[in-house]
């Protein structure tokens, strides 16, 4: 198969995981075209026998990140942000499960998300979001960890909002009197 190609099969992976980074169809949709145009001109800077998806996940997230920068956003979590104001189908209990897990996922941290994304969406293997994601593969089993355990909380007892909740109280310095 020609390289082209393999990439035009990568197409919808890569579109889902734009969608979930953004939460904007439009932006996603770039995101995905940028990413083929610069894997397709820098074809030769692929390694032969090594993951294609992971490479292009990898574009598709620095491009992003560049993006990000550009905007000079740290993530799409705002009150505006296109995702709140999605609608489930009436009627549909599956919808209404998949906007709470949407909106969960919006609440991560980027890094937790990126790490949440990359492995229980797209499959990728600890160490292939290592690379993709740029850091050892310690810090991805961390923040996997940590962002499952935030959806949990967020499913099951919601997003803290104001002063609704409870705060922890302040830690008191304690010293050592030796």
């Amino acid at each position: 198969m020609k390289f082209e190609a393999e990439v035009i099969a990568w197409l919808p992976q890569l579109r889902r995981y734009a969608r979930a980074l953004t939460g904007d169809r439009a932006w996603a949709d770039d995101l995905v075209q940028d990413t083929a145009e610069r894997a397709l001109a820098h074809w030769s800077a692929f390694r032969p026998n090594s993951n294609l998806r992971a490479w292009l996940l990898t574009i598709l997230r620095h491009l992003y990140i560049d993006q990000l920068r550009g905007r000079r956003e740290v993530a799409v979590d705002d009150e505006s942000a296109p995702w709140r104001n999605l609608e489930a189908p009436q009627g549909d209990v599956d919808g209404l499960v998949l906007r709470d897990v949407q909106r969960a996922l919006y609440c991560l941290p980027v890094e937790q998300r990126e790490v949440l994304l990359l492995v229980c969406v797209e499959e990728l293997s600890y160490q292939e979001a290592s690379r993709a994601l740029g850091v050892p593969i310690g810090t991805v089993m961390s923040r996997l960890s940590r962002a499952r355990e935030h959806m949990r909380v967020l499913l099951t007892e919601g997003p803290v909002q104001g002063t609704a909740r409870k705060a922890a109280p302040p830690l008191k310095v304690v010293r050592n009197q030796q």
